[in-house]
């Protein structure tokens, strides 16, 4: 007995020992975090949305109002396996922004979105924005020569339905979407004019030709002017206006008409390339991002067209076209004519995701060389011309046109009458006789 007592003991030890170590090694493991549970590939496009717009969003005030960090566990919690779930998560998780140029584009309409920024198009030739109401899609313009100017669809109608869907909860992309599609196929639109009465349309797709720059000579008894026509800036553009402008140089034009009408932007880099073309170390626009760093950007030394100008623009003309519009007339360097512009005033950037997807996110807005922001006010032209508006800019019957070549006339005589005369242009008898 007096030998199994210690042995005793001993066990006893032991498993007090074995006891506490078992519950030291549970409670470790509580305050251990367990592993993180590996996302799939459609998760990470929602991680990887939401990390873009958070680094990069122009108003991050907004994200404590919206409870943005919480947006992103909501997306997460939901089942997202494929990447119409990712989607669709990404969707309603950029909602509450209540921003619509700050969308996802999904491949395919990314793919389109990047084709008519390189000058190609197949559909029926509108492009459509958000106005006051950013449920309702409105028409910016119809592209020259394409089924719907060829309809007569004018800008500020608003497109209600395609093929009877509401526009309204389709949404911006999606109502593009379906605006597309195979040549020869037809599309049904209900649209609503500006002060008039719903209608429907049939129209026809087909390949159209945005053909982004057009001049041609403008003559008259007294006068030889220039017409060049922008209808969108997409990456060709500064070269074709610098082409343009050399040719009309080399035809001895006396001015030019600058046409923006129906020119709903593009690409802002190059509505400030074509800026710089006219303005001589003058500002062009300033750009404020989301710290509240102004950046403004001013033209280079040296102009492609120093000469007279003046310029058309309309309710069509918007983003990178209001940006060279009012770097125009805020430098006094042309007139404006016409009716008053679209008004938006942001700037996205848009960027690849990793399935082929886009991203835009508004980055920046910004305010002419005056101070002036135009988002949601758009420019107010120094020249209101005559409505009812014509609806084939620079096509027969164009009274805006004639209006603006009127103007520019009235400006090359005016100029001509106030330049002192030069000494090639005296004759050197009558500089004698009158000495």
């Amino acid at each position: 007995m007096k030998l199994m007592l210690p042995i005793v003991n001993y066990m006893k030890k032991g498993l007090r020992q074995l006891a506490s170590g078992l519950a030291c090694l549970f409670l470790c493991s509580l305050l251990i975090p367990a592993p993180a549970l590996a996302l799939n590939d459609a998760q990470q496009l929602v991680v990887e949305t939401w990390r873009l717009v958070n680094q990069s969003y122009v108003d991050p005030s907004s994200f404590d109002r919206i409870h943005w960090k919480r947006l992103r566990q909501k997306a997460l919690e939901q089942t997202i396996e494929t990447s119409e779930q990712a989607y669709s998560a990404i969707e309603t998780m950029l909602e509450p922004l209540d921003d619509p140029y700050t969308r996802l584009l999904r491949p395919d309409d990314y793919s389109v979105m990047k084709s008519s920024n390189s000058g190609s198009l197949s559909g029926v030739g509108l492009q459509l924005g958000h106005h006051n109401d950013e449920d309702s899609v409105v028409v910016i313009a119809a592209l020259d020569g394409s089924p719907a100017a060829d309809a007569g669809v004018v800008s500020g109608a608003a497109l209600l339905a395609v093929n009877g869907e509401s526009t309204a909860l389709l949404g911006l992309e999606t109502t593009a979407a379906r605006l597309r599609g195979d040549v020869g196929t037809q599309v049904l639109l209900t649209v609503q004019p500006p002060n008039g009465e719903t209608e429907e349309l049939t129209l026809e797709r087909r390949n159209v030709d945005l053909r982004p720059v057009r001049t041609r000579r403008l003559r008259s008894d007294t006068h030889t002017l220039g017409h060049l026509r922008i209808t969108q800036f997409s990456e060709g553009v500064p070269k074709q206006v610098q082409e343009a402008l050399q040719e009309l140089t080399d035809k001895g034009v006396e001015g030019v008409v600058l046409d923006l009408r129906n020119n709903s932007g593009g690409l802002v880099s190059g509505g400030l390339a074509v800026a710089d073309a006219f303005l001589d170390q003058e500002p062009i626009v300033e750009t404020r991002n989301r710290d509240g760093i102004a950046d403004p950007i001013q033209s280079n030394p040296i102009t492609l067209y120093d000469g007279p100008m003046v310029t058309l623009v309309n309710a069509g003309t918007a983003s990178a076209s209001e940006i060279l519009a009012g770097a125009l007339q805020d430098n006094d360097r042309s007139l404006l004519l016409g009716s008053e512009t679209f008004g938006k005033g942001l700037i996205q950037t848009l960027t690849n995701l990793s399935d082929g997807s886009g991203l835009a996110v508004t980055v920046a807005g910004y305010v002419t060389p005056s101070g002036r922001d135009i988002q949601g006010q758009g420019i107010t032209p120094d020249r209101l011309l005559d409505q009812p508006e014509p609806l084939n800019p620079g096509g027969e019957g164009d009274r805006w046109l004639t209006d603006a070549e009127r103007v520019l006339e009235a400006i090359i005589d005016r100029q001509t009458a106030e330049s002192p005369p030069t000494a090639d242009a005296i004759n050197p008898e009558e500089m004698a006789a009158t000495a």
